[in-house]
């Protein structure tokens, strides 16, 4: 019997996004603008943080956001309101993910000649967006206190990706007995690279390191 033809689609797929997510990230270094991937599971606080930190950047920064969902512009909304810069909401169509070439027609939607860094809020979910890259200079994401500390034991390839963990909702944390220390430990077991940042985006406690770390990262990719 003659044996039946596997294509491997996903893995052609994942190779042609690769190529088109390096040609992004050299488009954007020519032009001066860092990109930064921001992800998490629905709930975890990103557009709370994403107001916060901008808040405290857009002094030293001219900053746009990408807000991505499978519907609904509440967060792009929200985030315009909160903090008055460039702000737009892309529509995935029912994807649980954005790659490159999404990423890059997000771009096309924004005016970045007077942009240094534009953040894009990936959609809510710890699995798919970890496998697509979208040509950003650096991935963050936010794992939030009531999610638990073990998170990285579940969901690795998101912890292996992400250059930085900023942990949430930490003024909770003995109401949901999360360990901190563990939750860095699992991290560091996925990501020994990987830097992890402590805060409450409602009270605004941390935030700044955050803040912080994404000028030093900028100022990094500029030298």
């Amino acid at each position: 019997m003659d044996k039946v033809r596997v294509i491997e689609i996903k893995k052609s797929v994942f190779a042609q996004n690769e190529l088109d997510a390096d040609s992004l990230r050299r488009e954007l270094k020519e032009r001066g603008v860092y990109l930064l991937n921001l992800m998490s599971a629905p709930g975890s606080g990103k557009t709370t943080t994403l107001i916060k930190t901008i808040n405290l950047l857009k002094d030293k920064l001219r900053i746009a956001v990408m807000e991505a969902d499978i519907d609904s512009d509440v967060d792009a909304v929200k985030i315009k309101e909160a903090t008055g810069i460039q702000s737009i909401q892309l529509h995935t169509g029912g994807m649980c993910h954005l790659d490159a070439e999404m990423t890059r027609q997000g771009l096309d939607g924004l005016d970045l000649k007077d942009v240094d860094l534009v953040i894009l809020e990936n959609v809510g979910n710890l699995v798919c967006p970890a496998e697509f890259d979208t040509g950003a200079a650096r991935n963050a994401m936010i794992l939030s206190v009531p999610e638990g500390h073990d998170k990285p034991l579940k969901y690795p390839l998101m912890f292996t990706v992400c250059d930085v963990v900023v942990i949430n909702k930490m003024d909770v944390a003995p109401y949901f007995d999360f360990d901190l220390d563990k939750c860095k430990e699992y991290i560091k077991m996925r990501n020994p690279g990987a830097e992890v940042i402590p805060i409450c985006a409602k009270t605004g406690e941390g935030v700044e390191a955050f803040a912080q770390w994404i000028l030093t990262q900028i100022n990094n990719w500029k030298n």
